[in-house]
């Protein structure tokens, strides 16, 4: 039997910021696969590219040089449309929950399904979502009555709702207690198991360094593989 194709697959990736003698190259011939179910931890210093990396693979910015294909679809020259079409199968979590203030916790993860199911079976996978992450007896919060941490494994539930082909994570346990870091850190784990999904990960935060299936060093705007501990530090 044949391997699955990759969810992720770059190739010569470069990207710079800014014109002329204030051009900066961030990233410089960036090559990266990840299979379906894998979880991928990229670390590595504050400036060093990570995040961009990270928006190029969910179609948020366009591809500048080189090839980038997320679930079978290359994003080189997207309409803004087919950009827009292809984030519908990425799950987001960034470190800014970005919670919908006017809206539950419910109701807010049930906004990731609109148009996709019915209200009612909407609504109870979303609180199956939410009871995965210890949240239900919250179901019914509104952001403002939420600890900082309860507020991130919301959104957490909110990109893991639609089963996702792939998951994308900047920095998704930075601002979180232990407690909370680890039922984000298991939650995604899971759903990497459960449905396959590829997991893309940045972070400076050791703790989720146990669910990597490999650990990668972003540094000079070059991806670099490692066998041992990478470096998570932030340096600026």
């Amino acid at each position: 039997m044949s391997a699955a194709p990759p969810v992720i697959s770059i190739r010569g990736l470069s990207h710079s910021y800014g014109e002329g003698e204030q051009r900066r190259q961030i990233l410089r011939a960036v090559d990266l696969t990840v299979a379906p179910g894998e979880v991928v931890v990229i670390g590595g210093p504050s400036g060093s590219g990570k995040t961009t990396l990270l928006t190029l693979c969910g179609a948020l910015r366009s591809v500048q040089e080189g090839e980038v294909s997320v679930a079978g679809r290359g994003l080189n020259g997207l309409s803004a449309d087919q950009q827009r079409e292809l984030r519908g199968s990425i799950g987001f979590v960034f470190q800014s929950h970005n919670l919908i203030d006017a809206l539950t916790a419910g109701q807010n993860v049930v906004m990731s399904l609109l148009g996709r199911f019915p209200p009612a079976q909407a609504e109870s996978m979303a609180e199956a979502a939410l009871e995965s992450l210890g949240l239900l007896s919250r179901v019914d919060a509104f952001p403002e009555e939420l600890s900082g941490g309860e507020r991130q494994r919301v959104a957490v539930a909110r990109a893991l709702v639609r089963s996702p082909e792939l998951i994308l994570a900047d920095e998704p346990t930075a601002s979180l207690d232990n407690a909370s870091a680890a039922a984000v850190i298991e939650s995604i784990k899971e759903a990497a198991r459960r449905t396959s999904c590829a997991v893309l990960l940045v972070t400076h935060d050791p703790r989720v360094l146990p669910i990597a299936d490999r650990s990668l060093q972003l540094d000079g705007g070059k991806l670099f593989e490692h066998a041992g501990r990478i470096n998570l530090r932030s340096v600026g």
